[in-house]
């Protein structure tokens, strides 16, 4: 089976009852906890930081809430620097809209992504009865290792947006640098998701070594989608599909070079 054909296969699953109703709930789940997260910042976000970028501009006293959180006091004296100037304060208008934005739509893609995670068995069980009842399951995922590489998974891509600090300033560059921590997680999150769930650790690794730059070219593919805005509450769904489908191809194919073996000998 080739490329095309898995996205159009994965297409029709995603598009069944029981894989819709399961695409609604990372919907629900991510839109409430976007819905809190919006009015948590409401109360120390938009229009406070506006109004502190503009008392900067002006030259007067800035008052900071001492009940404040410690990222938005932090926040705030990054805003009232780079307003007190006018050449950052153009740099600053620029990114704080942008960097918003971007943040706002990257956080529904994480979100989605951990929600995902927890339905993965849910939506693999369902291929593996319909296409792939031949292949014997050996999950290597756990609850502590889950939570582990989760946990693991999220320092790394904070680690990243730390280092990068210096190239978002850099036009067009500062795309890339934002969406490569992103990237990295929701790569890393969905294979092992996936995997875990299908195979061994030694199947997993016999499978990566040989297909890994086609698992990393098909996570991209699906990074682009989720690039679309709030795309990702519709499609976690499908993400899962797809590689899933990819992944029980190759252990298929693992599976019928193992049989021949015995045969041979």
């Amino acid at each position: 089976m080739n490329e095309v054909e898995i996205i159009i296969k994965s297409i029709k699953d995603f598009f069944t009852s029981s894989m819709l109703k399961i695409a609604l709930v990372p919907l629900i789940v991510t839109m409430i906890i976007l819905y809190m997260l919006f009015f948590t910042a409401a109360d120390y976000g938009i229009s406070s930081l506006q109004e502190i970028a503009q008392a900067s501009q002006n030259g007067q006293e800035i008052v900071i809430d001492e009940n404040a959180p410690f990222y938005f006091i932090w926040f705030t004296y990054l805003i009232v620097f780079l307003f007190k100037y006018s050449f950052t304060s153009w740099i600053a208008g620029f990114l704080f809209y942008t960097v918003g934005t971007v943040i706002i739509l990257q956080a529904s893609v994480v979100l989605s992504i951990i929600v995902i995670g927890f339905l993965t068995p849910m939506i693999l069980r369902i291929l593996h009865k319909r296409y792939y009842s031949h292949l014997v399951l050996h999950e290597y995922g756990t609850i502590p290792l889950s939570i582990w590489f989760l946990l693991k998974s999220l320092f790394m891509m904070v680690f990243l947006f730390i280092i990068l600090i210096p190239v978002y300033f850099v036009p067009i560059l500062n795309v890339l640098a934002f969406s490569l921590p992103f990237y990295y997680f929701f790569h890393k999150l969905l294979n092992f998701d996936v995997s875990s769930t299908i195979l061994s650790k030694e199947q997993f690794k016999i499978i990566y070594k040989a297909e890994g730059n086609n698992f990393r070219l098909r996570t991209l593919f699906l990074y682009f989608i989720s690039m679309i805005p709030f795309a990702t509450l519709f499609t976690a769904v499908y993400y899962i599909i797809y590689l899933g489908h990819a992944y029980f191809i190759k252990l298929d194919e693992l599976s019928k070079i193992d049989i021949k073996k015995e045969l041979a000998i």
